[in-house]
C-alpha cells in the first residue's frame, strides 16, 4: 500500500508536521533554502509541486501573512497539488 503524501507548507525548521500525519510522507515546501525544505517555493507559485500529487496539505499560520489579493491564488495552487 503506498504511504499518503502530505505538503507541509511553510516548515520553517520544523520537521514535522502535525501528529495527524504521523507515518506519512511528508514533503516539507518553504520560501527560505537555508531551512532546507524539499521544495523552494512560494505557497502562491507551487510550480515544482505537481498537480494531483498530495494526498493533503498542512498550512499554519501561513494565509494571515499574504496580502489579501494573494490569498485566493494560494488557495487555488493548495487545490490544485490536492488529488481529487
Amino acid at each position: 500500500m503506498e504511504k499518503q503524501r502530505v505538503l507541509y507548507v511553510g516548515c520553517g525548521m520544523d520537521q514535522q508536521a502535525h501528529p495527524i500525519f504521523k507515518g506519512w510522507d511528508l514533503v516539507r515546501l518553504d520560501v527560505d533554502p537555508s531551512v532546507r525544505p524539499d521544495v523552494v517555493s512560494s505557497m502562491t507559485q507551487m510550480r515544482p509541486v505537481a498537480t494531483a500529487s498530495m494526498d493533503a496539505v498542512y498550512s499554519r499560520h501561513n494565509l494571515e501573512h499574504l496580502e489579501y489579493h494573494e490569498v485566493a491564488l494560494a488557495l487555488a495552487e493548495f487545490r490544485r497539488v490536492l488529488k481529487q
